[in-house]
């Protein structure tokens, strides 16, 4: 009897952790999953498992789905036998609180003896407002990369945790890092047979060029949110390739995706929530899309193709195709409008989530700005973490909370 995977998306209660979940659930009812298919590709909250709401939805949903593939001649009936032994768990997560992540890490441990896929979704941005008088300088001389990758939100500085650390560092790297290294056993665990995965969630908008080596928790800078995604893309591409040295019967693997551009409740602080600019910034992200960027998933469930398909695609797949060797004119450009080459194989690759102009989803590749150069910079980052962690893991222990 083979063994029935366990996945944990973190911040799945809303925005594109909850599109993640709904699109694997619709995926899983298939006997042979659209995403798990290798792809052409081109080179261009904090409640873990989401909220008791959005668990009962995704079931609701999920109900419906199936009750309409049911009503298809060819059914074959694979998705009922996946529903009977689906179970979707709700914990508690605050990724701003290593005791939460600790005690989070403690009951799945008690309650599973392994996982097979961690997806490090959730995350925050300490967005303040917007800086129109470069908004519109950007709009008009650029109008693709501003609404791809705006350069004109104004970003709180200075913020710091309960635990003492920069707060946007440890609610987008720093907790799913200790959250990796503390369910590191049950990733290991051979119980499930094939390498388990690791998932980590960065963005278009993830960039070296704001980040100081030195301000490594980002308290200091006035782009936090773009140099932390910077480090994910650092670290998840280096523990990938240390895991790929690794002569181990069984590895955990690391990816990196990124959900394109979407509109998401992250943003709350810029522009209400369907309120008017809200609305006006998706019309203009259709036109975008409509004028050739690849990049604007704008819901969910496109934004969370890249993730699902790094869920169920077969390995051996990721390895042959991360690498292609022809030139594509699509989407390598930050605008998603420009010729560019594949990356050399030398040059990691993030999987992104990308749509041609009607809005069919598809898995798109770009490369890790300036690895060569800040390869070093994420090894002393990922040294920094390490020690960080096993700080506050000792601590832990010598207070008596972990025996």
């Amino acid at each position: 009897m083979s063994t029935w995977p366990v996945i944990i998306v973190t911040g799945a209660n809303a925005g594109v952790g909850f599109g993640v979940c709904r699109r694997l659930l619709f995926q899983l009812c298939l006997s042979n999953p659209p995403d798990s298919q290798p792809k052409s590709w081109a080179n261009h909250s904090n409640d873990g498992l989401g909220s008791k709401t959005a668990r009962k939805e995704l079931y609701q949903e999920l109900d419906a789905h199936i009750a309409r593939l049911r009503a298809h001649p060819a059914y074959d009936g694979h998705a009922d036998v996946f529903r009977r032994n689906l179970k979707i768990e709700v914990e508690r997560l605050d990724l701003a609180e290593l005791p939460s992540v600790f005690a989070f890490a403690a009951q799945v441990s008690n309650r599973y003896p392994h996982i097979s896929h961690l997806i490090c979704n959730a995350g925050v941005a300490s967005f303040k407002h917007i800086d129109w008088p470069a908004c519109l300088k950007q709009v008009a001389t650029n109008f693709l990369s501003a609404i791809t990758g705006p350069e004109f939100y104004v970003q709180s500085v200075g913020e710091v945790s309960v635990d003492g650390l920069g707060w946007i560092w440890q609610s987008n790297l720093f907790g799913h890092y200790v959250l990796f290294r503390a369910l590191e056993p049950l990733l290991k665990n051979s119980a499930y047979s094939a390498d388990s995965r690791i998932i980590w969630s960065s963005s278009l908008e993830a960039s070296p060029k704001f980040y100081d080596n030195e301000d490594w928790q980002l308290i200091k800078t006035e782009h936090s949110y773009e140099s932390v995604k910077y480090q994910v893309d650092l670290i998840g591409t280096i523990l990938d390739r240390r895991a790929l040295a690794d002569t181990s019967a069984k590895r955990v693997r690391h990816f990196v995706s990124h959900p394109g551009v979407c509109s998401t409740k992250i943003s709350n602080n810029l522009v209400a929530h369907g309120g008017i600019l809200d609305n006006l910034k998706i019309l203009l992200f259709y036109f975008g899309r409509m004028l050739g960027s690849r990049h604007h998933s704008i819901f969910p469930d496109n934004a969370a193709i890249a993730t699902t398909h790094l869920i169920l695609v077969s390995l051996s797949f990721i390895t042959f195709a991360a690498f292609p060797k022809k030139k594509t004119a699509t989407n390598g450009s930050a605008n998603g409008n420009g010729a560019a080459s594949h990356p050399d194989p030398q040059t990691p690759v993030r999987f992104g989530a990308e749509t041609d102009r009607w809005g069919h989803a598809e898995v798109g590749l770009t490369p890790v700005k300036k690895w060569k150069e800040n390869e070093v910079q994420g090894e002393l980052l990922l040294e920094r973490c390490d020690a960080l962690y096993r700080e506050f893991s000792d601590k832990r222990r010598a207070s008596g909370i972990d025996s």
